[in-house]
C-alpha cells in the first residue's frame, strides 16, 4: 500500500520552546492513522503543520505527493480538516453555511445540494437544516462541521478530537461515520483523547510526547509492550508510554508561546 503522507525531521518552534522535535512518519494510503498524545505533546501543532495553517521550522513533508511548503494550494485540495474548534457561522442556517463553504472551494450550488443532501440525511441532520446553527447543541454543529468538511469529498480527512464534549449517542455516530468515510477510500488521521474511540478506529496509532514519536505500530502491537498487566487495555499503553503527570504545564507552555507567534494570519484550509 502506498504511502500519502510523508513526513521527515517535521520540527516547529515557538521563540526557544520546541513544540515539535523533528517527527517523521509515513500514513498509508485508504488507513486511519490514530495520532495521540497528553495535553501539549505537539499533536494539534504537527495537525496544523500538515493542513498548511502552520509553517515548520525545519523539515519537510509531502501530502499526496506534493510538497508541503513549495504547494501548498495543491496540497489544500487533497485535505478536509474538522479542526477541534467548530468552524461555522452561528447566524447562518446549516445549508447556508454549507453553501457558503463550497463555494469558496468553487463547487457548483448543484453539487454542494447533492453533497449536503447526502450526509445530512446519514448524520441525521436534514430536518434542521434550515435552522441557525447558533441554535444547535455541541454535537448538532460538530456533526454540520463534518459535513463541511467533506463538501469536497477530500482523499484525506483530519480530525482533531472530532467527539470532545459529545454525548455518547453522538459520538458513537460520528465513529461509526468515520468508519463509513474511511470504507470509501478516504484516508483518516485521527486525533484524540478516547481511548477506545483511538483503538477500535485506527488501524496504526503514533504516540507522541514532549514533541517527539514514542512509537508507531498497531494498537495489537502495541498493547504487547505492557509486561506488567494481564490483558492491557489501551489506556494502559498510553499510560504506560507517558507516564501519569498532568500536563496542565507543558499546555500552557504551548498556548502562551501560540499567543506570541501566531500573530500573522493563517491560511485557509477546506
Amino acid at each position: 500500500m502506498e504511502d500519502i503522507i510523508e513526513v521527515e525531521n517535521l520540527t516547529k518552534k515557538f521563540g526557544h520552546f520546541t513544540a515539535v522535535d523533528n517527527v517523521s512518519f509515513k500514513v498509508k494510503k485508504g488507513e486511519i492513522f490514530g495520532f495521540l498524545g497528553p495535553n501539549g505533546a505537539g499533536k494539534s501543532t504537527t495537525i496544523r503543520m500538515l493542513t498548511t495553517l502552520l509553517r515548520p521550522t525545519s523539515g519537510r513533508a509531502r501530502i499526496a505527493g506534493y510538497d508541503l511548503e513549495a504547494q501548498q494550494d495543491q496540497v489544500r485540495r487533497y485535505i478536509g480538516l474538522v479542526a477541534e474548534k467548530i468552524i461555522l457561522y452561528d447566524r447562518l442556517t446549516a445549508d447556508e453555511n454549507l453553501q457558503f463553504f463550497g463555494r469558496l472551494n468553487n463547487l457548483k450550488p448543484a453539487v454542494i445540494k447533492e453533497r449536503s443532501d447526502r450526509w445530512l440525511r446519514r448524520l441525521g441532520m436534514e430536518e434542521w437544516r434550515n435552522h441557525q446553527v447558533g441554535t444547535y447543541s455541541t454535537g448538532m454543529k460538530q456533526r454540520i462541521n463534518v459535513v463541511r468538511a467533506l463538501l469536497t469529498e477530500p482523499d484525506i480527512l483530519f480530525l482533531d478530537e472530532p467527539t470532545l464534549g459529545l454525548d455518547p449517542q453522538t459520538s458513537r455516530l460520528i465513529r461509526d461515520f468515520i468508519a463509513e468515510v474511511n470504507e470509501t477510500g478516504a484516508t483518516v488521521i485521527l486525533t484524540t483523547h478516547d481511548m477506545h474511540e483511538a483503538e477500535t478506529l485506527s488501524d496504526r496509532v503514533a504516540i507522541i510526547d514532549c514533541g517527539k514519536i514514542i512509537t508507531l505500530d498497531t494498537t495489537e502491537n502495541l498493547k504487547k509492550m505492557v509486561k506488567n498487566i494481564s490483558n492491557p487495555t489501551f489506556e494502559d499503553v498510553f499510560l504506560t508510554l507517558t507516564g501519569n503527570t498532568v500536563r496542565d504545564i507543558a499546555s500552557s507552555r504551548i498556548t502562551s508561546a501560540s499567543r506570541r507567534w501566531h500573530g500573522r494570519p493563517t491560511n485557509r484550509v477546506r
